[in-house]
């Protein structure tokens, strides 16, 4: 590494570096596919092949081949009521469907034309208030997202032109979600972009009131974005590995953020070295051999937290590792090379106004504010450790009382078609109608009506169940070795109840059996359908962010190890971070409920929002450490610590407000899921800028004194007279 630093800031290898980097992202927009145009959008799906959910799909395929569908449902409203004409129009809606073009026309598997029922039949479908009327449909499944959304729309805006005034058609159920999903995960991309690259401008201009300083990180961003956006497009296209939409979003906001992160880290020491030396090639050499390891290893907890990802079960948690793989191997690798060759291409001219001259007084230590600050903290470290803990312990303890949602609808805007659709099922149907559970049964001889009746009696008594009804016309298969039946539960099938109730009719399927008069070692029963799916992912997903958070633990507490030199550092350095995140979700959540109205948190947060804030956190203790470290070895612990505060102070608190700033762009994002995230990873970096790093981490160094970098030691020139002064 030291060689690495001290070629890369010569002359000859900073033209070298810039030069390489210039040519490889210039021959790659050129001659790669862009990240986009391999990207998919995985929602809902991903299960791994022995999931009961994936069985049963996979068995109902088998004993009814002409089963595989995707279910729609066609929800007209008429606020003024339908009636007997409105019920009409809808009919006459429903047949300009046959007006679609072939491609999506042959998409759609079916749809039910109400004109075909007899008048009872047809006020069967229609609300108690007569205002709504809900219509069955199914899509082909095995379509590719484009395609259901292409179909959807399509025949969304077919019927509502031929329905009369007043009355409004919205998509929802599983082919609507998918439809809506697609849209909201691939636009805003870049609206998104421009926010990001206009905040840091912005934030790095009122901060340094320096225009090259706030120019140079974007230059480097964007150079940096443009080779990932690449080799993810490489990767995704030739299938490597899986691109997800909402992965690119959040990449997006962690190159730009880890870039500017890194840029500012090298800049503050540049400028020290550069009021030392002359020369600004030998400024910069001196700059990386002291923030080069930090940074190395603030890159590299961020890329073994994200690669950690790969043992996870559920495929979207495993598509992530990938992606964030590539971009932050390139982001660290621009951080050791990139970054410090464009500084020092600049040289002093890149901090004009305020250009450092040698042999001035170093600005950290003319720091007035945080020199006040560390003083502080030094002078009473037990105070404000305790102060800060209990703090932080208070609002770690919200973070157990989290609901969690599996409910995808509630990421999207309430102006959605299918969440609109969704909402008024809800309000004048029982919700349950929206994603009905098939339940297949299955026997090694021929089942009859009667048996399948008596266990849809059995089935209708369990707790959280509506109704379950069996279809004279084609509930059987062929060979009569199968049949199936629709289970509606009671409330809303994406939430926890209808989970858990669904959970208890798999662990009671023998005694479902033998009370339906089925011998349970000859027959089987099999759940398919929404509930189902997300009742499995839940199970994967509490498996998966065990594993998860375990590993990362696990991982960044030694590489902590290897860059403090030190057994006691990692563990407080790694019990402050996880106490950092563990609140974060508490405020959050308190600040969902309580102001935003929010009851629910996405299931996917918890865990990404802990690999970010984790290995993102570390960043700032590393940066604070390694320099208290350098100067443990010519002062006192406690002088140390003060001038480690001190000269970190302002560099470190620019970039946490940076970083949260770039990360609080995704709630401008329409999707409910990114706004979270990006709200708990804002509220956790400015935790731990401002309470751990600044006061908790240099509390707990001061109150375990010399255990603190154990078994880390001083310089020996300076060991005794440092301990005399003790």
């Amino acid at each position: 590494m030291s060689k690495l630093f001290r070629y890369t800031s010569s002359k000859k290898g900073m033209i070298i570096s810039l030069s390489v980097w210039l040519v490889v992202m210039l021959g790659l927009s050129f001659l790669a596919p862009g990240a986009r145009d391999s990207a998919v959008n995985t929602a809902g799906e991903g299960l791994p092949d022995d999931a009961p959910s994936v069985v049963a799909d996979e068995k109902i395929k088998a004993h009814f081949e002409d089963n595989d569908s995707l279910p729609a449902i066609l929800v007209f409203h008429d606020p003024e009521g339908l009636g007997e004409q409105g019920i009409t129009e809808v009919a006459d809606g429903l047949k300009a469907i046959e007006d679609l073009p072939s491609e999506q026309r042959e998409a759609i598997k079916e749809v039910l034309l109400l004109e075909q029922l007899p008048p009872q039949a047809q006020q069967s479908f229609l609300s108690e208030d007569e205002t709504t009327l809900v219509v069955p449909a199914e899509l082909k499944k095995g379509l590719e997202m484009e395609e259901v959304n292409e179909s959807v729309v399509a025949m969304e805006e077919t019927i509502q032109g031929a329905l009369g005034e007043g009355i409004e058609v919205s998509i929802t159920g599983p082919a609507g979600i998918s439809s809506d999903a697609l849209e909201l995960f691939s636009s805003g991309d870049m609206v998104l972009l421009f926010a990001t690259v206009a905040l840091i401008l912005v934030l790095l201009i009122v901060i340094y009131r320096s225009p090259l300083l706030a120019l140079i990180p974007l230059i480097a961003a964007a150079i940096v974005y443009e080779v990932v956006n690449r080799a993810i497009g490489i990767g995704g296209t030739n299938g490597w590995f899986t691109v997800e939409t909402q992965a690119l979003s959040i990449m997006m906001i962690l190159l730009f953020a880890a870039i500017t992160d890194y840029s500012l880290f090298v800049f503050s020491r540049f400028r020290e070295e550069l009021q030392r030396v002359e020369s600004k090639y030998e400024a910069m050499q001196l700059a990386m051999s002291r923030v080069g390891e930090p940074i190395f290893f603030s890159g590299a907890t961020v890329l073994v937290a994200v690669i950690t990802l790969i043992v996870a079960i559920y495929e979207p948690y495993r598509n992530f590792a990938p992606v964030f793989s590539v971009a932050m191997a390139i982001i660290l690798l621009a951080g050791l090379t990139l970054v410090p060759a464009l500084f020092t291409f600049f040289g002093r001219r890149a901090f004009w106004p305020s250009i450092p001259r040698t042999g001035t007084e170093n600005v950290a230590k003319t720091n007035k504010v945080w020199g006040k600050i560390s003083h502080a903290v030094t002078k009473k470290p037990l105070v404000s450790g305790v102060a800060v803990l209990v703090l932080l312990g208070l609002f770690s303890v919200n973070a157990f009382q989290v609901n969690y949602s599996y409910n995808l609808l509630q990421s999207f805007p309430k102006d959605m078609t299918s969440r609109e659709g969704f909402d008024l099922i809800e309000e004048k149907y029982n919700p349950g109608e929206v994603a009905p559970t098939t339940v297949l049964v299955t026997a090694e001889s021929a089942l009859d009506q009667e048996t399948v009746e008596s266990l849809a009696q059995q089935l209708e008594k369990q707790e959280h169940v509506e109704e379950v009804t069996v279809n004279a016309r084609d509930f059987l298969s062929d060979d009569e070795t199968a049949a199936k039946l629709s289970l509606v539960f009671t409330g809303n099938p994406y939430q926890h109840e209808a989970f858990d109730a669904m959970e208890k009719l798999r662990e009671n399927k023998a005694n479902l059996l033998d009370a339906s008069g089925l011998d349970s070692g000859e027959h089987e029963i099999y759940f398919s359908g929404e509930t189902a799916t997300n009742l499995d992912i839940r199970e994967r997903n509490n498996r998966d962010t065990i594993l998860v958070m375990t590993l990362v633990t696990v991982l960044i507490t030694i590489m902590l190890g290897f860059q403090s030199r030190s057994i006691i550092a990692p563990i407080y350095m790694m019990a402050t971070i996880l106490l950092s995140f563990s609140a974060a979700l508490g405020i959050s959540d308190y600040i969902f409920k309580n102001i935003f109205g929010y009851e629910q948190m996405s299931y996917r947060i918890p865990l990404y929002a802990f690999v970010f804030l984790v290995a993102l956190g570390v960043d700032y203790n590393i940066m604070l450490v390694s320099r208290i470290q350098e100067a443990y070895r010519k002062l006192s612990l406690k002088d140390a610590v003060q001038q480690g505060i001190s000269r970190t102070g302002g560099v470190i608190s620019s970039a946490g407000l940076i970083l949260a700033a770039t990360f609080a762009v995704l709630t401008t994002q329409p999707i409910m899921e990114l706004f979270m995230f990006g709200f708990v990873v804002a509220v956790g970096v400015l935790i731990d800028t401002f309470l751990v790093r600044t006061i908790l981490t240099p509390a707990i160094i001061l109150l375990l004194g010399k255990l603190s970098f154990y078994p880390f030691g001083k310089n020996k020139e300076t060991a005794s007279r440092v301990e005399g002064k003790g």
